[in-house]
Formats: structure tokens, C-alpha cells, sequence
């Protein structure tokens, strides 16, 4: 019965897949989760392992090989956890074409930044833009680069938030167990607090890592519960817990429902808005006769970032404005997909920022649509001249769009 080769994708460490029959158990079980279950896709736990001959790594092994000649599995998701724990295991950005890939480099410099660690805006540009520094030289594209801030594995995001070390005593480990290098900042207090500053300060890097997350080039991935302010009272690593430290509470409070609000806002901006899931990497430089390029990174004072600039270990604020007018891409139909400009805002700094808005074309002006300092995040009322100085407040994140000045 194929529906019970699936144990063999996930003891790839401990089969020889270069034997045939193992690889053609494998391959038929893969083609019956697609044709008779109808599966989207796969993703493959440790899947370095997979790519294993002897000892080594081989970013083009057999199985890879076979699966991406195969008609029915070629068409189909194919995503890599890009690592196992063996010699050589970690391989994020060296899966071939057509795989994606858990960007744990983009998981860990989004926490880092937002948590205020120094010398970062390089690395959060990067990740921001889709991590063309891994993917693009072999010819990919930015939805190889699967975008998460948090997984099955390790804190959920409230948990991310509030909680400066982990808290797995309850699976009788000693608290050995789980990794110890979490990114995290528990904003004041470890865990649950009456502090009504310490709590609105989570509800804002809660909303400040989403919004980051959603409107970053790659795919965006969510874990269910996240959206809803789902703990695990700091755990992060909650395998063996059958009970309500592994569960999901529907029973929302009122702040667990204005967050579940505010994602459901970023996933509509981000379905409507195609800037923000461009299928190629932005190329720096002005398109199609444009006078301006498709990608432009600000400094507070309004000025274009210079190259020595970003070196800079202070800096924790910078703006990115997006166009959406010069996409240089089509749709299905070979017809040219047009946005909106955009302007993004990051402020990782705990002190407010005035920051100076570019002046880019004549009759324009910006509208605030989304301010992450604000309960909700919700802001649609402002409109702000070029040159005009926006109050970005400390560790707050804000979205403008480019209007004809009315």
C-alpha cells in the first residue's frame, strides 16, 4: 500500500537512496499524496539528508535529479528544510531549481533587527528584498526563499515576544532540551505581566515582525495560532505536550481579535498589491525609461542611502520606497502588471524618529494607510508632502502609498 512509504521521506538519513527499490517506493509514494490525495505539494524535513551520497551533500543527488524529471512531481511544491545535522548539512540558498527553501537567515536577522541589535539595516534590506545574495546567482527567483519568523519548532510569536529564555521544564529534560539561540527579547518582564506598557510594547513587536513579514519579498509563512496570540507559556520546544500548551484557544480576547484583525489586513494588502510579491529580484536601476528605480532605500534625513552607509552599527532606521509603476513584469496573459509606489518605514530604534518623506514626482504625495505604533496598526486619514517630516515612533513600522496630489 503506498500510503505507507511516506515513513521512508522521513528516515532519509538512515536508508541508502541511491538503491532503486527505495527510490521508486519513494518517488510512488510522493505521485499517489499527489494524484489520489490531491496534495499541493511537499516539504521535506531535513532535507539535506536527502541529498546525502556517503558523507557528503551533493546539491544535485540522485533523488533530486529524479524528482525534478518526474511529470507529475515536477509540477508540483517542492520546499527544503534546508539543513540536517550531519557534516556539510546546512545548504540554505544551494537546493537546485525549482525548490524552496525555510530562509532561516531571514527568521533570524527579522528578530534581531526588531529586538535592536546593532549593524543589522544590511542583512534586514537583504532579507527584506527577497535574499537575492542566496538565490538569484543560481537563477532563482524570490519565492525560492520561503520567509518565516517563527515555526512549529521553537517559540510561537507571542511567546517570541515575551519571554528572554526558554521554558521547557515540563518535558522533563531538565530545560536541556529546546535551542537556546531564540533571538528573543521578553520586552520587560519573563511572561505574562500586568504591565500595561510591557503588553502594548508586545502587541506593537508583534504586529511590527508581520508587518515585515508580509510585505517581504518571498513567500510569507505563518504558523497557525500566531495570528491570534496563541502562547505556549515558553516552551519552544512543545513536541511531547498533548494538552493546552500545544493547543489552539479559540476562546479570543479582545486584543487577540484587533491582531487576528490587523494580520487579516496585511494578507489583503499583500493579495492586492503584486509589488510586494514580485516574481524577480529587483534590479536597483531605473526601468523602461522610468526616471525612477524600481527600488530606493532612505535614510531619516530624506537622502538616498550611500554605499559606506550601510555599514553603519548604529543605524536602526531606514525607508524603502517600492515601485509598483516600473515592475517590468507580465501576467499570464503577457499583460504588464502595474502597482501602486510604495514607501515602507522601519524604526527598530526605542526613541521616535522624524523622518524626512522623498520628494520623487511632481503632484504627488504620500497617504499613510498602516502604522504599527497605533492599536490595530490602523491609520488611513494622513497625507503628507514630499519633504514633509513623518513622526516615526520607537520600534514602529509605517506603510505609505504614493497619491496624485488632490
Amino acid at each position: 500500500d503506498p500510503r505507507y512509504y511516506m515513513d521512508y521521506t522521513g528516515c532519509g538519513n538512515t536508508l541508502n537512496l541511491q538503491h532503486p527499490r527505495v527510490l521508486q517506493l519513494i518517488m510512488d509514494s510522493l505521485r499517489y499524496w499527489v494524484l489520489e490525495m490531491h496534495v499541493d505539494g511537499f516539504r521535506f524535513d531535513l532535507a539535506s539528508a536527502l541529498a546525502r551520497e556517503l558523507h557528503e551533500v551533493n546539491r544535485l543527488g540522485a533523488f533530486f535529479d529524479i524528482l525534478l524529471q518526474d511529470p507529475v512531481l515536477s509540477q508540483v511544491k517542492l520546499i527544503a528544510e534546508p539543513w540536517d545535522l550531519g557534516e556539510g548539512g546546512y545548504q540554505v540558498g544551494n537546493f537546485p531549481a525549482g525548490w524552496g527553501e525555510w530562509n532561516d537567515r531571514y527568521r533570524d536577522n527579522m528578530r534581531a533587527f526588531w529586538k535592536g541589535d546593532e549593524g543589522l539595516i544590511g542583512d534586514f534590506a537583504r532579507r527584506l528584498s527577497g535574499s537575492s545574495d542566496y538565490y538569484d546567482h543560481s537563477g532563482r527567483k524570490p519565492y525560492a526563499s520561503i520567509n518565516f519568523i517563527t515555526a512549529h519548532d521553537g517559540f510561537t510569536l507571542h511567546d517570541l515576544v515575551s519571554y528572554n529564555d526558554k521554558h521547557n521544564e515540563a518535558n522533563g529534560e531538565d530545560n536541556r532540551d529546546g535551542t537556546d539561540n531564540n533571538h528573543s527579547w521578553n520586552c520587560g518582564a519573563e511572561g505574562p505581566t500586568e504591565d500595561t506598557e510591557i503588553n502594548a510594547l508586545r502587541a506593537r513587536q508583534k504586529r511590527n515582525l508581520l508587518a515585515t513579514l508580509f510585505f517581504s519579498q518571498g513567500v510569507p509563512m505563518l504558523v497557525a495560532g500566531d495570528e491570534m496570540g496563541r502562547t505556549q507559556r515558553g516552551s519552544n520546544n512543545a513536541y511531547c505536550q498533548d494538552n493546552e500548551t500545544s493547543w489552539v484557544d479559540w476562546d479570543l480576547s479582545a486584543a487577540d481579535r484587533e491582531f487576528l484583525a490587523f494580520v487579516q489586513r496585511l494578507i489583503g494588502l499583500r493579495r492586492a498589491h503584486p509589488v510586494f510579491r514580485r516574481r524577480n529580484f529587483f534590479q536597483g536601476r531605473a526601468i523602461q525609461g522610468s526616471e525612477i528605480k524600481d527600488i530606493l532605500w532612505f535614510k531619516p534625513d530624506g537622502s538616498e542611502m550611500s554605499d559606506d552607509e550601510w555599514a553603519h552599527n548604529f543605524a536602526r532606521c531606514l525607508g524603502v520606497y517600492l515601485s509598483g509603476e516600473t515592475m517590468d513584469e507580465r501576467d499570464q496573459r503577457g499583460r504588464p502588471i502595474r502597482d501602486d509606489n510604495f514607501l515602507l518605514l522601519f524604526n527598530s530604534h526605542h526613541e521616535a524618529v522624524p523622518f524626512s518623506l522623498p520628494v520623487l514626482c511632481d503632484g504627488c504625495e504620500w497617504q499613510s494607510l498602516l502604522d504599527t505604533h497605533l492599536a490595530g496598526g490602523l491609520k488611513s486619514d494622513g497625507r503628507y508632502q514630499g519633504s514633509n517630516s513623518y513622526l516615526l515612533e520607537g520600534r514602529s513600522l509605517a506603510l505609505m502609498i504614493q497619491r496624485d496630489r488632490a
